[in-house]
């Protein structure tokens, strides 16, 4: 069994530092990948005519967070991880969040947009 995942695609925004009340720091991102074409086909598709996929990523470790928070949106990012469940409290209920914990990242090619 393994959990490992590769994304490549475009940052589409700016990352952000997120100081966790418990004191830990984070970097939130998201990226913006290309869907594969699939089959036709009952019960086969996806959204009509959605053509990329926008992925939630965090970077823990320190020197990851400070090189992802040179990236610029519109960067072509690769990012290599794990994908996980993080349960928090907001409002009074918990709530879960599905995203890629990067172990390893880096930019590809700087987006031209300055």
């Amino acid at each position: 069994m393994a959990n490992d995942v590769r994304l490549v695609g475009r940052l589409t925004g700016e990352p952000a530092l997120v100081e966790l009340p418990s004191g830990d720091a984070l970097v939130t991102f998201r990226i913006s990948v290309p869907r594969a074409a699939l089959p036709a086909g009952p019960g086969v598709g996806t959204t009509a005519g959605q053509r990329v996929d926008s992925i939630p990523c965090t970077a823990w470790g320190p020197r990851l967070r400070r090189s992802i928070l040179t990236w610029r949106a519109g960067d072509l990012v690769e990012v290599s991880g794990a994908v996980r469940c993080r349960f928090f409290q907001a409002g009074g209920a918990t709530r879960s969040r599905v995203e890629v914990e990067a172990s390893a990242a880096r930019i590809m090619r700087r987006s031209s947009a300055a």
